[in-house]
């Protein structure tokens, strides 16, 4: 069954012109990995997934395939492809122009029986793209051919409920000018296509190439031991100067493979389970990743950035997570790092807060994860008037957390 009905759809085609239809299945035979196994087509396609503390799955896993639009930006040029069809868009600013521009022309009408995601723009912002938002000196030449900016507009998505063991299939429906019944039709097409897929015992267009590993000694850095060393000593001038208090010196390691890379994320999410699990399928590039740390979330005119610094590793028994937690809030240096990113993010968020609105929720609280324990903050703020999503990113862009201050 499809929800909602036809005359349902009339009414909330009154209110927007996205309106999501959606059709629910049984899965208790299926997974996540097993449906996006189903689902991909092999050139750009998403799985977000999270584990709460490393030890629960959170009910809802997200997958996404053949998106409808595909935003990316390399430098000054940004593309837009619609239905295989490319476009160059040029930008004043910054790429984010270019991905509001996009989703402006959606007027989407919430449904309060979906998850809060259910459809929208899933892909990456590279490091660099902060030297749109910030004056900075130019970038280093680009060794990698990766977009500085790609982002998956679909209007399609699965929606795994983990704990009911059900898959709510949502199509976002655009009544753009024309009929509201044929709207209708198509995004059911749509939903019957993808339970197809799913129903199915045939796997998507992934490669699923199982490769050898790679042996450490293939593993290359983009730094020799001297020129790293070297970039330690420069840092350390910098924050004598003043000019920073804090900075996290990276290094590129790489390797030749021969495996799927999906092979690569199924092998992380069972090493490494995190709240913030993704595979991102972006053309010729792959992003996969484990991470405990939101960079910053704006929900009902609220922003929320939760910096994580200090970390110990998990005890043996309870008692000792408990020691060892209490170990950690009482480290001099853990405390001082972490009361440095919380006045970062209070900057941060101030600057697209209502005045005197910006406060700390929470303060120096340890969660546990699958392997360490972290010290977390949360940082809250009203947005302010004339400010939107986009503004909250360039603020709050790149976190300092991983970056330094």
């Amino acid at each position: 069954m499809f929800r909602p009905t036809l005359e349902e759809f009339r009414e909330k085609a009154k209110q927007g012109n996205l309106i999501p239809v959606h059709r629910e299945i049984l899965a208790d035979m299926e997974t996540p990995v097993s449906a996006f196994r189903k689902i991909d087509d092999g050139r750009n396609a998403f799985l977000l997934e999270s584990m709460e503390g490393g030890e629960k799955w959170a009910r809802y896993s997200f997958l996404g395939s053949a998106p409808s639009i595909v935003i990316r930006s390399f430098g000054r040029k940004a593309e837009v492809v619609r239905n295989g069809k490319a476009e160059s868009v040029l930008f004043t600013n910054d790429p984010l122009e270019v991905v509001r521009q996009v989703l402006s022309e959606y007027r989407p009408v919430p449904d309060a029986s979906l998850p809060r995601f259910n459809g929208g723009a899933v892909g990456f912002l590279g490091y660099d793209v902060v030297r749109f938002f910030e004056e900075l000196p130019d970038k280093p030449k680009e060794q990698l051919d990766i977009p500085d900016v790609f982002f998956m507009v679909t209007d399609t998505i699965v929606i795994f409920d983990n704990i009911r063991h059900m898959i709510k299939v949502v199509s976002n429906a655009h009544v753009n000018g024309g009929s509201v019944e044929s709207a209708y039709e198509e995004a059911k097409a749509k939903i019957d296509e993808i339970v197809k897929k799913l129903k199915d015992r045939v796997r998507g267009q992934g490669s699923g190439v199982r490769g050898k590993r790679p042996k450490d000694q293939q593993l290359t850095s983009n730094f020799t031991q001297a020129a790293y060393e070297q970039a330690v000593l420069k840092a350390k001038e910098y924050i004598k100067a003043g000019d920073i208090f804090q900075v996290v010196p990276s290094q590129r390691f790489q390797a030749p493979i021969t495996a799927d890379p999906f092979e690569i994320y199924r092998a992380l999410r069972l090493i490494n389970p995190s709240p913030y699990m993704y595979f991102l399928r972006c053309g010729d590039t792959v992003v996969a990743g484990a991470s405990p740390e939101v960079m910053v979330r704006l929900e009902g005119g609220k922003i929320d950035l939760r910096p994580i610094a200090g970390t110990r590793r998990r005890g043996a028994s309870e008692d000792e997570d408990r020691a060892l937690a209490a170990e950690l809030l009482a480290d001099p240096k853990e405390r001082a790092e972490h009361i440095m990113l919380v006045d970062l993010g209070r900057n941060d968020v101030g600057r697209v807060s209502l005045p005197g609105s910006v406060n700390v929720s929470e303060l120096m609280v340890v969660e546990r994860y699958s392997h360490v324990m972290h010290i977390v903050s949360n940082v809250r703020g009203d947005l302010s008037d004339g400010k939107d999503a986009y503004d909250v990113v360039r603020a709050c862009f790149p976190a300092g957390t991983v970056t330094g201050a």
